[in-house]
């Protein structure tokens, strides 16, 4: 959510976001709305301060003032419940640096490491692989858990749990407070992270979200998380922190949940788009400096791109153009992890930089050194999400006898090094 000062004042710029962007928003409307809603709440404090110099023999004319305000009170409600539901469709300005395109066509690539495997052996997919190695059995899944359902099994599920251990001991080493966050969320978490009300299609709401202690049902709407972030951000919702205790990080793990209506007809084989996922997500909270923000940005990508090295796998960055980027991103990039049976890359991390766009909606702000009260910037990045990545290192890995090496950096954490 952006400022309407700010929006009053630059028509021109948030007319040009939400061009860019593609988001679906009539900003005069929005900016007609806010007019009468002034109006509204002027003529509303005018007739309080009426009522108030009534005497007691003015009864009639209080009551006339007491209906009155009924009426514009109720046509405030209205037009309020219209004005708040359009700022939350604004959009975050973006950096100057940042293309200028409509879809994942136009991304950039701006950085690219590792060399690129060369196989003297007809590959297989890690559909292919994880059949062979009994590592992954698409079929059962789908039987129980109905479309992109699946299983891992054997070494897969070990090698899962030492990505993420690895990847929770590298986030503690780099200063973040490590989370087991909630995953069963209230609206306002998703709202204040910008997943609603755009993306809420790819979000699952629980159907029957249970019953209080006096035997009541739970009337608010309950849904599952598609990643961390709203969680790790609703923690701090509400909050004056201090400008001594910023930057603060924080990092979360847990199970993930997409409907991926968006993405209906993509992806629809193997591991590479499903329902259900584990997580490694960063979240820094840090100064209203856009300097420092962009700063943190640079950071939270290099933990993950550090961790694609441990794991030698060839990777590239990609700065994400207005028509791809979402509604409240700033600046944000991709990075994309070499998928052999793709003959291509595919996305495995997302970093982004919102400023105060997300603290606005949370209400989590700071006080700086004078006292003044600020909105903080909010960051968040993938730091490594599974079974996606799997993908990249059954594929990378695959041998000519149809085994599987295991990543140098994982095996400490496991019994074998081969998977065979």
């Amino acid at each position: 959510m952006l400022d309407i000062k700010f929006i009053r004042n630059n028509k021109e710029l948030i007319e040009e976001a939400i061009k860019n962007k593609n988001i679906n928003l009539d900003l005069e409307e929005l900016l007609s709305l806010d007019e009468k809603r002034r109006d509204l709440i002027k003529k509303i404090d005018e007739l309080n301060f009426e009522q108030k110099k009534i005497t007691k023999e003015k009864i009639e004319e209080g009551k006339k003032i007491k209906q009155e305000l009924k009426i514009i009170e109720s046509e405030l409600k209205e037009i309020e419940e219209k004005y708040n539901n359009l700022m939350l469709l604004v959009p975050n300005v973006y950096s100057s640096d940042t293309p200028i395109g409509q879809d994942e066509r136009d991304n950039k690539e701006v950085f690219k490491w590792g060399e690129i495997p060369k196989f003297d052996f007809e590959i297989k997919d890690h559909i292919q692989l994880g059949k062979d190695l009994n590592l992954i059995d698409l079929e059962k899944g789908v039987k129980t858990s109905g479309f992109r359902g699946y299983y891992l099994k054997n070494e897969a599920v070990l090698l899962e749990i030492a990505l993420i251990w690895h990847s929770l001991l590298k986030m503690r080493n780099h200063g973040f407070t490590l989370m087991i966050p909630p995953t069963i969320l209230k609206e306002f978490a998703l709202v204040g992270s910008g997943h609603f009300p755009m993306g809420k299609e790819d979000i699952y709401q629980i159907a029957n979200p249970g019953k209080l202690s006096d035997g009541k049902e739970i009337s608010e709407p309950l849904f599952l998380a598609g990643t961390s972030e709203p969680a790790l951000l609703a923690y701090f919702a509400d909050e004056v922190l201090d400008k001594k205790d910023l930057p603060i990080k924080v990092c979360g793990v847990s199970n993930c949940y997409r409907s991926e209506v968006g993405s209906y007809g993509k992806d629809t084989k193997g591991l590479y788009r499903v329902h259900e996922f584990r997580k490694v997500e960063q979240v820094v909270l840090c100064e209203n400096d856009i300097e420092k923000s962009c700063y943190w940005l640079e950071e939270m990508r290099k933990i993950s791109e550090e961790i694609l090295k441990d794991l030698e796998l060839p990777y590239r960055v990609i700065q994400i153009c207005t028509g791809d980027m979402g509604c409240g991103k700033y600046k944000m990039y991709d990075i994309e992890t070499y998928m052999p049976s793709r003959n291509s890359y595919g996305e495995t991390h997302s970093d982004s930089n919102l400023t105060d766009w997300q603290a606005r909606r949370l209400n989590i702000k700071y006080k700086d050194e004078n006292g003044e009260k600020k909105y903080v910037h909010t960051l968040n990045n993938t730091v490594i999400a599974s079974p996606r990545i799997l993908i990249a290192i059954l594929e990378n890995y695959q041998q000519k006898d149809g085994s599987i090496k295991v990543p140098k950096v994982l095996q400490k954490y496991l019994d074998f090094e081969v998977i065979k």
